[in-house]
This record gives C-alpha cells, sequence and structure tokens, in this order.
C-alpha cells in the first residue's frame, strides 16, 4: 500500500449526537455496500486509502469538513457498521488505546481468513514508524486505523496531533513493497516551514549512513552525538584535515535539532540495534529506532558527514476540502446544519437500490447454478 496523502485537520471538541450518529451509522453502510457490490472490497479500501476520497465520504456522512474528528468518527463508525462476512473487509485498531490493539485484531483475522498474519503485521508497523521515524513533522501519532479485506489487501489511515498549533495530520497508506522512497503518490495539507524528511528520493546517501551507524560500535556513534550537539551549541569546531571550520545549519533545523535528548538512553537503543546487526532501513525501523534516536544520527550524518536528511515537509498536494462540504450539512453546523430529511431520504433510496442489486445477483446466482446442473445431467445422459 501506497502512502496516498497527508491531511491537516484543526482538533474539534464535542460529541456526535446520537440522532446524528444513527444517520452516520445508516448512510456509511449504505454507500459501502453498493461500493461493495459495484467494486468489491478490495476496491473500497483502496478508494479510503485516497486522502481526498476519504475526506468526501466524510462529508457526505455529516461530518465537518476541517475536523480532526472527520479521522476518529468516521473509521469509528465504519468499524461498528461494516461485517467481513457481509462486505469482505475489516476496519481493525482506532484511536489512542484501540490502535495498540491492531496486532490481536490482526491475529484474529488472519487466523479466520487464512490470511499471512506477519506480513500484515509488518506493514502496520512499518507504517507507523514512517509516519514518525523518517518523517518527523511535530505530529504525534494517536490514531491508527488497519484496513483489510478476507484476500488479504490493506490499507492504513493514521493521525497524528501537533500539540502546539492544535492541528491533526492524517496519513493515508495503500499496499505497497516499498516503505522507505517516497512511498506516498500524492501528499496534501498545510505546509510547515520545515520537517525531518528522510523518504526523499534523492536521500539515498543519508539513509545508507544510518544503517552504516547504527552498525559501527555504539560508543564511537555517541562521541559522534556529542560532537555534533556540541558544533550545534557553538561549543566547538570540526575539524577538517587539520584545520578548523564552522558548520553552518540553518535557524530552522536547529529547533529541530535543539529537542533535548537522553544519551544514555540513545546508546542502549544503539547497543540493541548493533546486535542484530541489520542489513537495511527497514530493520533498523523495526528493530528499535525511535525519533530520538534517530534525530541524533541525522544530525551527525549532517554536521559530521554532510548528508543532511531533507528539511522539507513532505507536504506537496494542496487541496480544499470544503468543496466537499455541501451534501447533507456538518455536525457543527457547517456549512449549514445537517438536514435530517434529506440525508433520511438519501439513505432510504441507497438501501432500496442495496436491496434490488442484491435480489438480482440471487436471480443472476440461481439461473446460473440451473443452468450448470442442466449441463452437468445432459452430460451424464449422454447424446
Amino acid at each position: 500500500m501506497k502512502l496516498e496523502g497527508i491531511a491537516d485537520l484543526p482538533l474539534h471538541t464535542g460529541h456526535v449526537p446520537p440522532w446524528l450518529a444513527q444517520i452516520m451509522k445508516r448512510l456509511s453502510k449504505a454507500i459501502i455496500d453498493i461500493m461493495v457490490i459495484e467494486w468489491g472490497p478490495e476496491k473500497v479500501v483502496e478508494r479510503l486509502s485516497n486522502p481526498l476520497w476519504f475526506q468526501g465520504f466524510n462529508n457526505i456522512i455529516g461530518m465537518d469538513w476541517d475536523s480532526s474528528g472527520s479521522t476518529t468518527v468516521t473509521l469509528g463508525i465504519l468499524k461498528e457498521v461494516i461485517r467481513p462476512e457481509e462486505e469482505g473487509l475489516a476496519i481493525l485498531g482506532g484511536k489512542g488505546k484501540n490502535a495498540i490493539k491492531v496486532p490481536e485484531e490482526l491475529y484474529s483475522f488472519s487466523q479466520k481468513y487464512d490470511l499471512d498474519y506477519q506480513r500484515l503485521i509488518k506493514a502496520s508497523k512499518l507504517v507507523a514508524k514512517v509516519d514518525s521515524v523518517l518523517i518527523q513533522d511535530s505530529h504525534t501519532l494517536y490514531h491508527h486505523s488497519f484496513l483489510v479485506t478476507t484476500s488479504g489487501k490493506w490499507g492504513i489511515i493514521q493521525q497524528g496531533m501537533n500539540v502546539e498549533t492544535r492541528f491533526a495530520r492524517r496519513y493515508h497508506w495503500k499496499e505497497t513493497d516499498n516503505f522507505i522512497i517516497e512511498p506516498h503518490d500524492g501528499i496534501a495539507g498545510i505546509k510547515q516551514n520545515i520537517a525531518v524528511n528522510v523518504i526523499e528520493k534523492d536521500k539515498d546517501k543519508t539513509r545508507k549512513l544510518i544503517v552504516d551507524l547504527v552498525k559501527e560500535r555504539p560508543t564511537n556513534v555517541i562521541g559522534q552525538i556529542k560532537k555534533a550537539l556540541a558544533v550545534l551549541k557553538g561549543q566547538s569546531t570540526l575539524d577538517s584535515f587539520g584545520k578548523a571550520f564552522n558548520v553552518v545549519i540553518s535557524p530552522e533545523a536547529k529547533i529541530v535539532y535543539m529537542k533535548p535528548i537522553d544519551v544514555n538512553k540513545i546508546q542502549t537503543v544503539l547497543q540493541q540495534l548493533y546486535e542484530y546487526n541489520p542489513s537495511n532501513l527497514e530493520e533498523v525501523l523495526l528493530n528499535g529506532l525511535g525519533p530520538s534516536t534517530a534525530r541524533a544520527l541525522y544530525l551527525v550524518a549532517d554536521l559530521i558527514y554532510n548528508e543532511p536528511p531533507s528539511y522539507n515537509d513532505p507536504v506537496n498536494y494542496p487541496y480544499d476540502p470544503f468543496k466537499y462540504a455541501f451534501a447533507s450539512g456538518g455536525k457543527d453546523g457547517v456549512p449549514y446544519p445537517v438536514n435530517r430529511k434529506v440525508a433520511w431520504e438519501v439513505i432510504y433510496t441507497l438501501e432500496d437500490i442495496i436491496e434490488k442489486a442484491k435480489l438480482e445477483r440471487k436471480d443472476k446466482d440461481f439461473a446460473l447454478n440451473k443452468l450448470k446442473e442442466l449441463v452437468k445431467n445432459g452430460n451424464k445422459e449422454g447424446p
């Protein structure tokens, strides 16, 4: 699954009223059921993995176009109304404590439908690591939903919160074998001045250097980290061929690296990685590399080896989700209060279409089965 995009959304407080929750549930299920009938569950996962489509879906069912709840509420509702035995897919995980339940939920789902659990759980862990370690954009992840079909096709939607700006950022993934080098097709949201970004295509040398550093003796790397920090604070200079020189680093980058770090904790992580002896960046991520250790290594890469990460925010596809808000209204009255009459008319119409489609499918299946029986019996009777 590829990382499809990122959307910035302001934090909204409050709860969905019961009458609106009922509308959202019925409308969500009706839309998903029609999609399953028309396209199949795999296409549903692919659609939800697209940030623009997800935003439109969220607004259609009555969530506000700019609310952080558009992720948590919409996915919570989908998790409640979607049944694997009916739609052929499931929504696992969710917000906060529910996010850490993905491994056990995924294991049960994999056992029931005979799927490769190790492949799926690896994807879940790598996606979380990429969005918090290889991309450090001041958003802390607090939501992780794993979308998976009974055939094993997966998608992931995550959300992080910037506690200073009170904006949430949503990360969409769809199935892929590439987790490291620009795994996204498009990134949508509000661009920041700076972010640590190691997924850019032209940062191969930086990625390779990080792997090389964790394979060195931890004491040597810690020495380099301390030296880089001293240079950053202006307490030391670097020597090159016996000549001292000052390193120039942007004020924005300084803000990133001046965050406090625990050297002892970093040394413990480096020791763990050194003993594992990873062969690639995926293995580094899966075996202990966290945000603070990674940030220390990025500083060393920048100041000592002159192989810095990118400092560009990966957002590169801005869009205006307000254009999707004119369906049945929004929870908080934006762009106008939800029109209950219109919402229920839509629900009844969709459910009627679904029932007719299911009946047509049953009729077709019945006719095909009869035809097979006739052919089978005809062959038995002979010419």
